[in-house]
């Protein structure tokens, strides 16, 4: 049964809305002060809380704060009921994270609809993230074994020669051998370190104080940022003198650690799907509000239907174009973005080449203070 939690210090009143509420078929617990009401909502877990502002001692915004706060209770839908409906308090309410504002007085329909509402898009969020997980979880059983055992493979492989012809070796071949092996090495790292990034923030997605925690730093200029994460990339993969650069300016709202792990993938897949010696050109442009980070290649290009269709773990033609790497950057770069308050968008044509445009804030934008507030 759905639990709700029901905080005011005015005994009628919580009791008529006690009573309207488990006629509605809802568990509910009741608490006449602030204080008491975060003890019960720690303790019940509720799928919901309504609680008045106006309350001696601990307030409605102080208990919405202190539960917002602890990670148990963090994401609990919370609706505030008071009788003074101006402006200021409810944009105070939300900051705090509150999810409806119900101004008093109010029929008991009206808070039977919120608190529906309310648990629908809480549901909502649930389902989706349900969804996600499963997704996930069967994209990484069907792509990640072989991701895994490509390198493995090659590493078992390089090691067995060794041991089986150390007496024959040359010395250029024992050089070439642990170049071979290093290089899987570094692929398999790399393979493990953006699974758990991607798994991190699939995670995240649903975690609003999380989201806010990572908008919440000072935009940093994108040249210098995307010029330094770009040529390190290009030296990694042997290819610097492809490399070409358009860059105009802007800021962007994100640490530049996640600013160059968006740059980092977008150049290396450009260069997993174009040939050296194919220029890949990096651009930035920005208005003031938004900034863009495009980075163009010449290679083989996608299918529309590929396009619409880039995901985790997903990879196209492989029967045709062996390609490394698990199709995790794209999605790592898409997600961040998203999580930032910006998007990603794709444009390409089979043998022509694919450009991918990155769209940041230029300044933080807010988060809601709870999944499924308006």
């Amino acid at each position: 049964m759905t639990k709700i939690l029901v905080i005011d210090d005015e005994t009628m009143l919580r009791e008529a809305i006690v009573l309207g509420l488990r006629a509605e078929n809802f568990e509910v617990f009741e608490a006449d002060d602030g204080i008491s009401g975060m003890q019960l909502a720690r303790s019940v877990r509720p799928d919901l809380i309504v609680s008045d502002i106006n309350m001696k001692g601990m307030d409605g915004y102080d208990t919405l704060s202190a539960l917002r706060t602890d990670k148990s209770t963090a994401n609990i839908p919370f609706v505030l009921m008071t009788g003074r409906a101006d402006l200021k308090g409810m944009r105070h309410g939300m900051s705090l994270g509150a999810d409806d504002y119900l101004p008093k007085p109010f029929r008991l329909h009206e808070l039977v609809d919120v608190v529906r509402t309310r648990l629908g898009k809480q549901q909502a969020i649930r389902d989706e993230a349900e969804h996600r997980l499963s997704e996930l979880r069967t994209n990484i059983s069907m792509m990640l074994p072989h991701e895994l055992l490509t390198p493995l493979t090659g590493i078992i492989g390089m090691a067995e020669m060794i041991v089986n012809e150390a007496e024959v070796i040359t010395p250029g071949e024992l050089h070439e051998f642990g170049n071979d092996i290093k290089l899987s090495g570094v692929r398999l790292h790399r393979l493990i370190m953006n699974f758990l990034v991607y798994a991190q923030i699939e995670m995240m997605t649903v975690q609003p104080d999380r989201i806010r925690a990572l908008r919440e730093v000072a935009p940093v200029g994108v040249n210098a940022a995307v010029e330094t994460a770009a040529r390190r990339k290009a030296k990694d993969a042997g290819r610097s003198l492809d490399l070409q650069f358009d860059l105009q300016g802007g800021q962007a709202a994100m640490s530049e650690s996640n600013l160059a792990k968006i740059v980092e993938e977008l150049i290396d897949n450009a260069f997993k799907f174009s040939a050296a010696g194919k220029p890949v050109v990096v651009r930035t442009l920005s208005d003031g509000t938004w900034t863009e980070i495009n980075v163009t290649d010449a290679g083989r290009g996608m299918r529309p239907e590929h396009v619409a269709n880039i995901g985790a773990y997903v990879q196209f033609e492989r029967r045709i174009h062996e390609q490394q790497g698990s199709g995790l950057g794209l999605a790592i770069v898409s997600r961040l973005a998203e999580l930032h308050g910006g998007q990603v968008t794709i444009t390409s044509q089979p043998d022509l080449g694919t450009t991918v445009t990155v769209h940041l804030p230029a300044q933080p934008l807010p988060v809601p203070g709870n999944p499924g507030r308006n």
